[in-house]
């Protein structure tokens, strides 16, 4: 039996189980409410899934596009630093030696015939002998992808040279955008596919190449066994070449040229709105004397005996007037039209080599 003194009143009873009914309703309202957080929470991380940007450098060949807005403020970045630092012929230069790296023979799946991958940030390909001195260019890119990964190496590459060109005075060109990315080292092409300017020791230029060989007597001869291996004609190596009036050959990167000249020892150079520019890395041989402007001039100095002695001149340059299918074209491009018209679709067609183009939103 209960003391009296503790025996629960009737009152206290109803008070408490009013009491451990509130206490319920509370947990209850609780649980609800944590429901429907987590609820909400779910919701939003799937959302999340959707709109958050993704991963740097997540970007592979599963993704269906890029958006426009992506590419234009890739390219307003672009022309930043173009303006800034005067780098177009290293971009070009870039471009060029990823594409470059094409075998139209090749009919295996993409990625195996090489080309506008975007391949070339990898190593071993960024340590081909030929592509010395192309990491600085990709590192100088590379906030241009952390701000736009959804834009890839591929297009900013290809972008990069375009831009160049144009900024620079040179012509058009109707780029296409949406190169899906090479995802690693093995997509890799084998070192051996770009061309050489000057013989190898044995007298003889290129040699063995990557997929196919490029070795001939003759500085024409080699050049078309890299470029028709490309799937490029005659016309367009010529044209290509033009884009020698555009940036300076080093020592230390292909060999060729000297350590500095007259016209870039960081002197004042003339750009394509006729100011006149110092910021730039001094060094190398130029082909022409307004070097960071992109014109026909390649095609008017080289024939020419009295130009300056600096300025580069090199077996392959000469070849393109003293060959007979080349000479013809060479002969046309001192006139400016007809070499940007030749240039500008020569230019597309290299950009394109090897790649595989997603939509563009």
């Amino acid at each position: 039996h209960h003391h009296p003194c503790f025996a629960p009143s009737p009152h206290a009873r109803s008070q408490h189980c009013t009491l451990t009914f509130e206490v319920r309703r509370i947990h209850y309202i609780i649980y609800l409410i944590m429901k429907i957080a987590a609820a909400a929470l779910l919701l939003a991380a799937s959302a999340n899934a959707f709109t958050a940007p993704r991963v740097h450098n997540s970007r592979t060949a599963t993704s269906l596009s890029v958006a426009q807005a992506d590419l234009d403020g890739a390219q307003g970045m672009i022309d930043d630093i173009l303006k800034t630092k005067n780098c177009g012929p290293v971009f070009v230069r870039l471009a060029w030696h990823d594409s470059g790296t094409h075998d139209c023979n090749i009919k295996e799946e993409w990625p195996a015939s090489g080309g506008a991958i975007g391949s070339i940030r990898f190593d071993p390909e960024i340590n081909h002998g030929a592509n010395a001195g192309l990491a600085g260019a990709v590192k100088i890119l590379e906030p241009v992808k952390e701000k736009y990964p959804e834009v890839s190496y591929a297009d900013i590459f290809q972008m990069a040279s375009a831009r160049g060109i144009e900024l620079a005075g040179g012509p058009k060109i109707d780029m296409k955008y949406g190169r899906v990315d090479a995802t690693g080292p093995e997509m890799c092409s084998p070192e051996g596919n770009l061309p050489d300017a000057e013989a190898g020791p044995e007298g003889k230029f290129g040699g063995a190449g990557g997929t196919a060989s490029t070795e001939d007597e003759s500085a024409a001869g080699h050049l078309r066994k890299v470029f028709h291996r490309m799937g490029l004609d005659d016309e367009a190596i010529v044209a290509l070449s033009g884009a020698h009036t555009f940036g300076r050959a080093y020592a230390d990167r292909s060999g060729l040229g000297a350590e500095k000249t007259k016209f870039t020892d960081g002197s004042a150079t003339k750009l394509a709105d006729g100011s006149e520019t110092t910021s730039y890395t001094p060094g190398g041989s130029p082909w022409v004397e307004n070097w960071l402007v992109f014109d026909n001039s390649y095609f008017t100095t080289i024939t020419d005996e009295s130009t300056d002695e600096e300025l580069l001149k090199l077996t392959s340059d000469k070849c393109l007037w003293e060959d007979e299918k080349f000479g013809p074209f060479a002969k046309k491009f001192a006139d400016k039209d007809a070499f940007f018209e030749s240039y500008a679709k020569a230019h597309k067609a290299l950009s394109e080599l090897g790649s595989k183009f997603e939509n563009i939103e």
